[in-house]
Order: structure tokens, then sequence, then C-alpha cells
């Protein structure tokens, strides 16, 4: 069953739009705070997003360009609803990185046939619970880290770091790309800001096993446990 996150302050709408996507067989999602998106975006992995422009908190233009800095949530469709009606309004939506975009008031089965068709052009999103290497296992639903049966305590950060990692072993990556996949484009962080983080990560992991990150010399880290790459 695919999920739906309505993002929308007025209750009543919302209500309104639950009632029908769930006719129509979606799953739904309701979330009124701007501020609170992303963190529910990022625990459930929506099949698609209806984003009011206007939220208290944070805007649906600055969800948008949010959740499509981020890799693994860049790929979900995203419909703007909005009162704003101007061509230059639609316009900004949608270099935001919207997919589409409904002007309020708006016809329902207009905006369920527009939901169905964005549904089939989006790309399969693969929504795996858990990553495992050798002995380490993350939990992507509950986001926690385990060495064997030992829990291993991360910050936000140090699990976006290790995820990254472990979604791809073996590759060598540089601070800057760390710094713009984890960080995000639009937050500057130094960029020795990463060994810090990694030193804690490492730290975290290690007392419960043996190093697998490896620090490549003038290039980057991986997670590896090839001698060679030290």
């Amino acid at each position: 069953m695919a999920t739906i996150l309505v993002v929308e302050d007025e209750e009543a709408l919302a209500l309104l739009l639950k009632y029908n996507l769930e006719k129509e067989g979606y799953q739904v999602l309701i979330e009124a705070r701007g501020n609170k998106v992303l963190s529910v975006v990022e625990k459930n992995c929506p099949s698609l997003i209806l984003l009011d422009w206007m939220l208290p908190e944070l805007s649906g233009i600055d969800i948008c360009k949010l959740i499509r800095s981020k890799p693994d949530l860049k790929k979900i469709p995203i419909i703007m609803l909005t009162a704003k009606g101007q061509e230059e309004d639609k316009i900004k939506g949608l270099n935001a990185g919207a997919d589409d975009y409904v002007t309020k008031p708006f016809s329902v089965p207009e905006l369920m046939a527009r939901v169905k068709a964005n549904m089939r052009r989006a790309p399969e999103i693969v929504t795996t619970k858990e990553i495992v290497y050798e002995d380490i296992k993350i939990d992507l639903i509950q986001k926690k880290v385990f060495r064997g049966e030992n829990y291993v305590h991360l910050g936000p950060t140090e699990f976006r770091l290790l995820k990254l990692l472990a979604e791809n072993p073996g590759q060598v990556f540089s601070r800057e790309f760390l710094l713009k996949n984890v960080w995000g484009n639009n937050i500057y962080v130094e960029s020795r800001t990463i060994d810090v983080h990694i030193r804690r990560l490492r730290k975290a992991l290690n007392a419960f096993g043996d190093d697998y990150i490896r620090t490549v010399r003038a290039t980057g880290y991986a997670l590896d446990k090839n001698d060679l790459l030290q």
C-alpha cells in the first residue's frame, strides 16, 4: 500500500484529502507543522507528498528544497498545493523541486488524477528496512545501530554518515561529498568538521569490534576491511 504524506495546516482540508486518498486505497499521513516535515519524511519514506506552500514555521518552498537536498529522499514526487496562482509563483514552486502544482481551490477528482499520474511517473522507491555490513546492523526504521548484540549509541550526524558509508562499502568518499550529502547544500560547515564526526563514529563502533572505517590520506573515508586502504 502506497503511503502519501499530506502536509497541510488547514485541518478541514487535510481531513478531506485524507478521506479521498484513503478511498483510492492509499495510506495517509498528515503533518501540519513545517519544521516537522523532514523528520516525518525520513522516518516513513512516503511514495508521494502533497505539500502546502503556506505553513507555520517553515514554508513549503523551503521544505521542498530541503527534501531535494537529501539523496535518499530526492526522488519522492512532490505536488505543491497553494492559493498562489500567478505564473511566477508556479515557476518558483517548480524550480524549488516540485513535480506538479495545484492551485486552491481545486477539484478533488483532478487532484486524485494528478496523484496517480505522478505516482506512475515516479521511479520505484526502495524502502529498505536495514543495512548490514559484517557485524554492523543499521535499523533504518528505528534509527538504531548494533554491532552483534550490542547497541551503538550515535548522534544524528554520525548515523547519517554511517548510513552513507554502509550503503556503499569500499567506496571512498571525499570530505566535500560527505558535506554535501550528509549536511546538505544550504548549510555551511568546515570540511574538517567531517574528521570530528568520523572520530566520534569510529570510537562508538570500535567499542564493540574491529575498525572498519578507513582513512584514505588526502582523499577521504570508506567503510572497508581492506588494510591496504590505510
